[in-house]
């Protein structure tokens, strides 16, 4: 029986820590476990307020529900932001990002958009212009193959409110964000920075292309945590996700609606009508950039949810973006591509990469997966005909992009290696799930974080017990003193090479993979 998610959204937090997770300490002890708390508007306040953080980054303090946040809404917030190392602040308080998409375990998907909007088309980094809405649209209805059938999203996060409603009293309204929550169709819209509750009465966007269901929103502005008023800033959902409700619920019209505030708006100048959902010029399937792709050419796309997006200019392992260190890259096939690790453990260890923005394997189509399968096997090949073996391994956790470490090991070593996975799951108080050798994406966890490992005896490793996972977990397992006994290694910034010596091992194991490699066929 589906259990519904529960969820915390508050309002402007500006320094209050202590207040605030005091308060959802309280909340969840009463009414919880809640599986996220959401926090919209400025998160961190004046320098002297932002002190009483200091107790919960040095582990004095502990923050009891996993707290996501997003990003600045004033220049000079960004200091906050910058030394995030995978958007963690401290230990369950993360940084969203400047936009995307959140799946949660659940199934809960969370849009979100960061900052306020740019006055030109140049936005900074405390700023959106309408490429980062359209992305974030985009990443909404990239799993639908343009059908009638799309139900929305069940949350959506701005700090900014949209504009339409009561844009009388709130001057800084965003026509981008009304644009946006008419596109994505939310059940429940949060955003804050206007320093009062207001819940609005429920309206139902109307059908456009992408659905043949007139979807129902309920939007809702927070207060300031601690506010002297006294009104209302934290709020307490409990959802079945969207694609798992009911159509009878997500359809049912109430006595107290209202007209959508969002039909009829000039939106001269802030998008054109090819752009909207009300235009089929708008349709086809997208990637995750939103790059558009004709069905014709489409084939048999996968329609798996997708979890996390990032744009591919901005990442730093798709092959088109100007980021990927191309000295580093020793093969290249259509999907995938061959490259050197970055700090490697040895000048065999090599990592699998999809050459377009895809989050994981669990969302790998099936020709895909055919591919990925191709490159495991040359590997295989390869280091056996070196006397070795090789294991896979894939963490889904604070990384948005697929990422398969291929590190090979004498062959003596190849009975050990799942021994030290146990040794080092029970040292972390991890459990595994043994499954036979991975066939194809179906075999994976189709929502939520996982990790896995890939033996040489054709075995499967895997956990789905990813709160506080340890990063490192892998590399702890084969520096461990059963295997490779380098423990200087475990952390890949430690293992740096100098350019030149990239260059050279990149050259020799291209040599040594020639044979092998498929991808000039």
């Amino acid at each position: 029986m589906d259990v519904n998610a529960k969820i915390l959204v508050v309002g402007d937090v500006r320094g209050r820590f202590k207040q605030l997770f005091s308060r959802v300490e309280q909340v969840n002890k009463k009414a919880g476990p809640f599986e996220i708390l959401c926090c919209v508007g400025d998160f961190f306040g004046a320098e002297k307020q932002n002190e009483e953080l200091i107790a919960y980054k040095n582990g004095f303090k502990h923050i009891t529900v996993p707290t996501y946040i997003l990003g600045p809404n004033k220049e000079e917030d960004r200091q906050h932001y910058e030394d995030l190392v995978d958007g963690e602040v401290c230990t369950n308080l993360t940084y969203l990002g400047k936009r995307g998409v959140y799946t949660l375990t659940s199934g809960v998907k969370i849009a979100y958009l960061s900052g306020v909007e740019a006055a030109g088309n140049v936005a900074g980094e405390h700023e959106f212009n309408k490429a980062d809405v359209q992305a974030v649209r985009n990443s909404c209805l990239v799993s639908k193959n343009c059908a009638t059938d799309y139900r929305g999203v069940d949350v959506l996060l701005t700090s900014q409110w949209p504009y339409g409603l009561q844009e009388g009293e709130n001057a800084k309204a965003s026509k981008l964000i009304s644009f946006l929550c008419r596109e994505i169709k939310p059940r429940y819209h949060f955003c804050a920075i206007n320093g009062t509750f207001y819940e609005s009465p429920p309206f139902r966007i109307p059908k456009d292309e992408t659905t043949q269901f007139e979807l129902c929103t309920r939007f809702i502005s927070l207060a300031d945590v601690g506010n002297a008023a006294k009104a209302k800033y934290i709020y307490a959902l409990s959802l079945k996700p969207v694609d798992k409700a009911r159509l009878l619920d997500l359809v049912q019209k109430t006595t107290n609606e209202i007209p959508c505030p969002f039909i009829g708006l000039d939106m001269v100048g802030i998008v054109n009508k090819n752009e909207t959902s009300e235009s089929r010029q708008y349709f086809y399937d997208m990637d995750s950039s939103g790059n558009r792709k004709r069905h014709s050419e489409g084939g048999n796309r996968d329609k798996r949810p997708r979890i996390m997006q990032i744009d591919q200019d901005n990442c730093w392992f798709c092959l088109s973006s100007e980021k990927v260190e191309k000295h580093l890259i020793i093969t290249v096939g259509e999907r995938f591509y061959l490259a050197l690790a970055k700090g490697p453990i040895n000048s065999h260890h090599v990592l699998i990469l999809s050459t377009k923005h895809i989050p994981c394997a669990a969302q790998l189509s099936t020709e895909d997966w055919e591919e990925l399968d191709k490159f495991k096997t040359a590997l295989r090949k390869l280091f056996k005909s070196l006397g070795q073996v090789v294991c896979f391994t894939e963490r889904h956790y604070k990384t948005s992009h697929l990422i398969i470490d291929a590190v090979a090991f004498e062959e003596g070593y190849s009975w050990k290696i799942k021994h030290s996975f146990e040794d080092k799951a029970e040292e972390f108080n991890l459990e595994f799930e043994t499954l036979p050798a991975l066939t194809s994406a179906k075999m994976l966890p189709e929502m939520g974080p996982y990790f896995l490992a890939e033996l040489p005896d054709d075995s499967t490793l895997i956990t789905r017990q990813m709160k506080h996972f340890p990063l490192h977990f892998a590399r702890d397992v084969f520096c461990s003193e059963n295997l490779l006994n380098c423990d200087e290694k475990v952390n890949w910034k430690d293992c740096l090479l100098d350019n030149e010596e990239e260059k050279a091992n990149v050259e020799e194991f291209r040599k040594l993979f020639a044979p092998f490699d498929f991808t000039d066929d």
